[in-house]
């Protein structure tokens, strides 16, 4: 039987959501005055003195944020051969032209505002999803790693669809858990309508809801076995005595997946329609362009260079960038590849923990970056999208195998890489 969560513990994880939040803005705050007060220091490029927004938001306008900028005040334009907006989904420069009408035209502020308002829903969601799933602690590093994950930066006011993207992947799996299939699959498209790994979550919601379906047929099972029992269900294997037990926390083998999925109805496929977004972003380009696939052709054109086939599958430029010891490049690149290595190497706690679903979710989202990357450039950010990774890292950190001061020493290492990348971002430095 499960042990009885003490008042102590009880409140941690009923407050878990509303501490993140906190969490977050206090960060945000010192993250922005650092930024703010440290533009200039590094020999790098900065494009916020064009700009006439708060300079501790115009601070993050960097990088990519001129294309989103660019769409958000003069639309979608595509030249074959050549670098175009057409590689940015949509869903957030739409957003980011909306919030900036407002402001009368300030779409800079605009992107930043956005940014900062999606990133506090997706840490309260994040918060909310980790404490129904691990122990007290565990759900705590599990949202500090979120909140000082060094690429986390693009969360605290970046021009970037980073914080949409996370906040509506996990608002549209949270809708799932409620059984709102037909609001799950809505939310889905705005993910899948912001970024090339939204198929994730498609597929992700799609895989989670055949599992939920024999998650219940395990536990009525289970029930009717247990009928005139005095015990109640054992937790799962390896799932801490103390954390909240659910019917659909049980993990389930894969020949159940497979035969639930003749249980599948209307209601649950109702979940296809999270990918209307891609569908509708290439219907798009299809009629006003003729390339329905222009975001990805388009990643070819010179600059960019991420043309599909073996010499980006094997990572032929970040070999040669080690091997020539370019390292001004490969400080930049090697902390990116190790992060995804790591993600990689948690995929199956991700599985063991948090089942199929979101083990799918987190497959796919990580591949579709590695796969399309040369030399793993960007690929920092994406790792953060792959949130189950990040809850099953603070499994492994909160193992009671491991010494207790591992978990802090881990967070304050990534805090100080963190505090560097913002730095580095902020004058221009294309850290990821």
């Amino acid at each position: 039987m499960t042990r009885p969560l003490s008042g102590r513990l009880e409140g941690i994880l009923r407050r878990l959501p509303l501490w993140a939040l906190g969490a977050f803005a206090l960060l945000a705050a010192f993250l922005s005055v650092l930024g703010w007060s440290m533009v200039g220091v590094v020999d790098g490029r900065t494009e916020f003195a064009q700009l006439d927004g708060p300079g501790w938001l115009d601070a993050w306008f960097q990088g990519d944020s001129a294309w989103y900028h660019r769409i958000a005040e003069e639309g979608y334009s595509y030249v074959p051969g050549q670098q175009s907006p057409i590689a940015f989904f949509p869903a957030y420069p739409l957003l980011v032209h909306g919030v900036g009408r407002l402001l009368g035209g300030d779409f800079s502020t605009a992107g930043g505002l956005l940014t900062l308002a999606c990133a506090a829903g997706g840490v309260v969601l994040f918060a909310d999803w980790v404490r129904r799933r691990v122990a007290p602690r565990t759900a705590v590093v599990a949202v500090a790693l979120l909140l000082v994950y060094p690429y986390s930066f693009f969360l605290y006011g970046s021009g970037y669809s980073d914080a949409l993207f996370l906040v509506t992947a996990l608002g549209s799996f949270a809708l799932l858990e409620r059984r709102h299939y037909v609001l799950a699959g809505l939310v889905g498209a705005l993910a899948t309508a912001g970024r090339p790994i939204g198929v994730a979550v498609a597929v992700g919601l799609v895989v989670r809801a055949v599992e939920m379906l024999a998650q219940d047929r395990a536990a009525r099972r289970d029930t009717e076995v247990a009928v005139g029992s005095a015990g109640g269900p054992l937790p799962p294997p390896g799932r801490p005595v103390d954390a909240p037990l659910t019917a659909s926390s049980a993990h389930v083998s894969f020949r159940d997946l497979v035969q639930a999925v003749r249980f599948v109805r209307w209601r649950q496929a109702a979940l296809l329609s999270s990918g209307f977004g891609l569908l509708a972003w290439m219907v798009y380009l299809g009629v006003r362009f003729d390339d329905p696939l222009a975001f990805a052709s388009v990643q070819a054109a010179p600059g960019w260079n991420q043309g599909a086939g073996p010499y980006t599958w094997f990572k032929v430029p970040f070999i040669g960038t080690v091997l020539k010891g370019i390292w001004g490049d490969a400080v930049l690149l090697v902390p990116q590849a190790l992060a995804c290595l790591a993600a990689v190497l948690l995929i199956r706690t991700v599985w063991r923990r948090f089942g199929w679903g979101y083990a799918a979710y987190a497959v796919i989202s990580l591949a579709i970056p590695l796969i399309g990357t040369k030399d793993f450039m960007g690929t920092g950010r994406y790792v953060l999208a792959a949130y189950p990774v990040l809850a099953a890292a603070a499994v492994v950190l909160t193992d009671e195998r491991r010494p207790r001061w591992l978990a802090p020493s881990v967070l304050a290492v990534l805090f100080i890489g963190l505090c560097i990348a913002t730095v580095a971002f902020v004058n221009g430095v294309e850290v990821s």
